[in-house]
């Protein structure tokens, strides 16, 4: 069985832990898209990790954890966290990567930099972890793919020769920066060939050897439906397609592979970086809601930025839930709300006087305004539940109040970090 894991908000919605709970039962693990641009941060016996590039799986012995074609790949946060994992004590991971993933330059993450930085107050937020360009030259067919590390050196000679010749004057001339020497290109390159010799590996083979054989296969998904390139909120996206459907892309597998798909909802709404946010707290409000949200507070695992906070947002999680093609719903981070004496529910845009019950298209959030439905909060800890029956009433009615919302079955319940405090749930639609 194929399950997808993916994110129905901004990110951040907790999947690491969700992963790395189902990664029990699985036998492989899969990253599928996206870099080192978002964090997974998991809490378990080891300890607690942000991972950015390995796959949930690692804390698993049994599981072989896979980079498929799909991501572009940090070679150097890679070695990072296999060397943290090692000091933890985990042992090494079964880890496969594909010779069709793209590599991270470290001019990809200058050219991010240096293109944020031109943009001054209209940046992008971005996290300056070269994801943008890494892309942008992969599909313009200038990127290096893991498999050609192992070519002939003159062949790789003439590809740096090529980028160098595209790069620099715009280094030169539009950034005003220290152009870019081919042999520290080539030295880079060689580095990451001896890095990465004992991984690489025809990760789409292998995959779909194992659902020929019945093999449970978890997809993992990085940042969240509202972040997509085409069906985010465009052009406050990240630069690979977040959502299920490419899980099959990405991995290497047939477009009917996948059985269900898990997407993971966050109980209230956070987002790192730029772009409409429609239920977005500010002030005081904002900060009590952040200090107590997550583990350890609403700060991003690869920036450290303060998290923007808001109130759950139904219109953007139904239509995430949408894009995902969800199946079944995982409600996480639901403890940090027990200081509210009410807690508001975005069920409804205002948009110019006109009312929206739908998520409308991007150009019109600038002016969106949200119309709540307030609940009456539970005011008390709930992190030592383990019973859907040994939460308050409030919480139950929070909890089936968005399910109804979002229109999507809630099977699972995150109240804590730990990889222990989840809840299992029969749904009631």
């Amino acid at each position: 069985m194929v399950k997808a894991i993916v994110g129905g908000n901004w990110g951040d919605e907790g999947k690491g832990k969700i992963t790395d709970l189902l990664a029990k039962d699985a036998s492989y693990v899969v990253r599928f898209q996206g870099g080192s641009n978002a964090g997974h941060t998991i809490v378990n016996d080891y300890g607690k990790f942000a991972l950015h590039m390995l796959p949930s799986g690692v804390f698993h012995k049994h599981c072989t954890c896979c980079i498929g074609n799909g991501v572009v790949l940090n070679v150097n946060q890679l070695i990072k966290e296999l060397k943290q994992l090692e000091d933890a004590g985990v042992p090494l991971p079964n880890l496969k990567i594909s010779y069709k993933a793209h590599l991270v330059m470290s001019y990809h993450i200058l050219f991010d930099t240096y293109e944020e930085e031109r943009r001054g107050k209209n940046s992008f937020g971005s996290t300056k972890s070269g994801i943008a360009p890494c892309y942008s030259d992969k599909y313009s067919k200038i990127g290096f793919q893991v498999g050609e590390l192992y070519m002939e050196e003159s062949m790789i000679r003439d590809r740096v020769k090529n980028i160098c010749d595209l790069k620099n004057p715009l280094l030169k001339h539009l950034y005003h920066k220290d152009i870019l020497n081919e042999d520290d290109i080539m030295n880079e390159l060689i580095f990451y060939r001896e890095q990465l010799r004992p991984f690489v590996d025809s990760v789409e083979q292998i995959l779909n050897r194992a659902i020929s054989e019945g093999k449970n296969i978890l997809l993992e998904g990085q940042l969240g439906a509202l972040k997509d390139t085409d069906h985010g909120i465009y052009p406050m996206v990240t630069s690979s397609s977040t959502l299920a459907g490419y899980g099959c892309v990405g991995a290497g597998i047939s477009p009917k592979a996948i059985d269900e798909i898990i997407t993971v909802v966050k109980a209230y709404s956070s987002a790192v970086g730029a772009g409409p946010f429609v239920s977005e707290l500010f002030g005081d409000e904002a900060e009590e809601l952040r200090r107590r949200g997550g583990d350890g507070g609403e700060y991003g695992a690869t920036t450290g930025r303060p998290r923007r906070v808001g109130f759950f947002d139904a219109l953007a999680s139904r239509y995430g839930c949408l894009m995902q093609g969800a199946t079944q719903v995982a409600l996480t981070v639901l403890d940090p709300l027990g200081y509210l004496d009410t807690i508001p529910v975005c069920t409804a845009y205002e948009v110019d006087g006109k009312l929206y019950k739908e998520f409308p298209p991007s150009h019109l959030l600038n002016r969106a305004k949200p119309v709540y439905t307030k609940l009456k909060g539970w005011k008390t800890d709930i992190t030592h539940a383990t019973d859907i029956s040994q939460l308050p009433q409030e919480c139950i009615d929070y909890i089936d109040f968005i399910e109804k919302e979002i229109g999507v079955p809630i099977t699972m319940v995150s109240n804590g970090p730990k990889r222990s405090q989840l809840i299992l749930r029969k749904p009631k639609i």
